[in-house]
């Protein structure tokens, strides 16, 4: 099977954890032995998140002002490059010696009359206390937002229209390479006029992105990896129930969290009604048993309803 795992950003750095350089990679250690049990039999497209590794780099980039901070697209891309590497060297470390991997940068088009360029709604970064996230607001620009109890500073997050690097991602898959791509949802570019590429202030959500990526590949099954082993109903309220198995239009009546799950619902359910494969939503430590068809919450065309677990 040709599968598209999307990483979440928790497999990357936990929630509150430090983003250190090591807490990263102790982390990715812990998805890539997930990962590894897949790849016999299988070709393996691996897209991951970048919020809070994106936001470090531009918080960095303005404690130095002797240069003006480069933009998120450009800061997207030494993501992609930092996260690919890392999933490259733990991910080989459990493979064999021959199999080969490839990172690479992924430059995805979007629309510039986007809605979201009016709507920053993508969080990005650490979180802070409402106090701090107001204060840094006022002397940066920034957009901030709630996230649970705390806040975050707020992009825009345009819909990924076109992945540029799709040509080079099927060759690599046809040579047997692992291939790490789309990192972030991708680095967001649009054209100025026609012919010039330019890169944008924004960030792509990397669960619409691999849902489009799992699409071009006419990839077998999209598997978005999250925190929770399913797509629940009244989460975390004593009546949650997680969902087994969902038609795309029943999940969608159903009005999942923008910020959390529901740009995994969405995507999913995209996924499925345009190929009339299956999406995944479900947890990294049970990939296994969604490769096989035994969890997570399952999205399809090919059955009505809706089934809890």
């Amino acid at each position: 099977m040709r599968i598209v795992v999307a990483l979440g950003g928790n497999a990357l750095l936990r929630r509150g954890e430090p983003m250190t350089a090591d807490n990263q990679r102790a982390n990715i250690r812990i998805a890539t032995e997930q990962i590894a049990r897949i790849h016999p039999g299988n070709q393996l497209v691996i897209a991951h998140g970048n919020g809070p590794q994106v936001g470090l780099l531009s918080l960095q980039a303005a404690a130095y002002t002797s240069v003006t901070p480069y933009p998120l697209d450009v800061l997207g891309a030494e993501t992609e490059g930092m996260i690919g590497y890392i999933i490259e060297q733990e991910l080989g470390n459990l493979l064999d010696f021959e199999v080969p991997f490839a990172t690479l940068l992924t430059q995805v088009e979007v629309d510039p009359n986007d809605p979201a360029f009016q709507n920053p709604s993508k969080p990005i970064g650490p979180v802070y206390a409402k106090a701090e996230a107001e204060k840094l607001a006022a002397e940066k620009g920034w957009a901030i937002a709630p996230d649970g109890d705390k806040y975050r500073r707020v992009v825009a997050s345009p819909r990924p229209k076109r992945i540029f690097e799709i040509r080079p991602i099927k060759w690599l898959l046809e040579k047997g390479s692992i291939v790490i791509c789309a990192g972030g949802g991708g680095i967001p570019t649009l054209y100025t006029s026609p012919g010039k590429l330019e890169g944008v202030e924004a960030v792509i959500d990397k669960d619409l992105c691999s849902a489009l990526l799992a699409e071009q590949l006419e990839a077998d099954l999209l598997v978005i990896a999250t925190d929770v082993n399913a797509a629940f109903i009244d989460f975390g309220k004593p009546t949650q129930k997680a969902i087994a198995q969902a038609h795309p239009d029943e999940m969608e009546k159903l009005g999942f969290a923008a910020g959390s799950m529901g740009p995994k619902v969405q995507a999913a359910c995209e996924f499925a009604r345009h190929t009339g494969k299956i999406a995944v939503i479900g947890s990294l430590a049970d990939i296994e048993a969604i490769v096989q068809g035994t969890a997570g919450t399952r999205i399809s065309t090919a059955t009505p309803g809706i089934t809890y677990s």
